[in-house]
């Protein structure tokens, strides 16, 4: 096995392998809710899943699955105009719409989102929204007495669509490649900021139309650029949207130190003889028992 099929195997070892039953799951939330808001029996209409894994860079692994539901505007007109807290009484509502159809299940309403744990460790995330003249959505927030927000992930989703297209399908392969580094350094980042900078850097990296057999190259230089973003930095901007992306802690450290680890991984490999095995152990270190031994 090359090093073009180890990052090839280690690509389909963190791919998401349930997608039937995640695919299950959705449907079913969406027709309980257009049942109950819509008056039909559709499973796709009004949903649209949103963050990793509308993203389509979620692995195998996750935990929270968020997808957003769209209301009818006259129920925002309800709402906006209750006494008390309105975004309370608006989730609730969703919560119990949804705990018909799953009655033994603990099915909660906190904060921006009605959450259904299932027994394999995924938590749907279900945002009931409204749908703005932009395509963005208004969504509640429970919080401090009740609020309204604003969310625009459409083009975000879009916005890496594209980009990895336009790079030889490299992009979201990256993206899942740095979540498996995330997990097993426990680095302190968030998957939409593992997504951002990942979109930043393979724009101008010179090997994007290349593929697995450049994937430890990809790997290292981007090591390097996470390194060098600035401590001082607390936000960057989302593809597409252009929202406010906050970091949640220094990730450059970890990031360093594993850049450093690509370059011993490599060291190996350009070996002559190739030590195959040294630089796989280096992979392994990084990304822990995903990549082939």
């Amino acid at each position: 096995m090359g090093l073009a099929e180890w990052f090839k195997t280690f690509n389909s070892n963190i791919q998401v392998q349930n997608a039937g039953t995640i695919s299950t799951r959705y449907k079913n939330i969406t027709q309980r809710l257009n049942r109950d808001f819509y008056g039909s029996s559709s499973e796709t209409s009004h949903s649209l899943y949103v963050g990793s894994y509308g993203r389509n860079t979620a692995i195998q692994g996750f935990s929270d699955l968020d997808m957003i539901f769209q209301l009818p505007s006259s129920v925002y007109r309800q709402y906006d105009r209750h006494s008390g807290n309105g975004q309370s009484a608006l989730l609730q509502e969703v919560r119990s719409s949804i705990a018909k159809r799953y009655p033994s299940t603990f099915v909660s309403a906190d904060g921006q989102i009605v959450a259904v744990p299932f027994s394999d460790g995924i938590t749907f995330e279900v945002v009931p929204a409204f749908l703005n003249d932009d395509k963005s959505y208004t969504f509640p927030d429970t919080n401090n007495g009740g609020s309204w927000k604003v969310t625009n992930p459409r083009p975000e989703i879009e916005a890496i669509r594209t980009r990895n297209a336009a790079c030889n399908s490299n992009l979201v392969p990256l993206c899942r490649m740095m979540r498996a580094w995330k997990s097993e350094w426990s680095v302190p980042i968030g998957g939409l900021l593992v997504d951002t900078l990942a979109y930043q850097f393979i724009d101008n990296w010179k090997h994007k139309d290349k593929s697995f057999l450049y994937y430890d190259y990809m790997c290292r230089d981007f090591f390097l650029f996470m390194a060098e973003q600035s401590r001082e930095q607390s936000y960057w901007r989302a593809p597409g949207s252009g929202q406010y992306v906050y970091g949640k802690g220094l990730f450059q450290a970890k990031a360093n130190q594993c850049y450093k680890i690509a370059l011993g991984a490599i060291e190996h490999e350009s070996a002559s003889p190739s030590q195959e095995r040294s630089a796989k152990k280096e992979w392994r270190r990084i990304f822990g028992s995903s990549f082939p031994s």
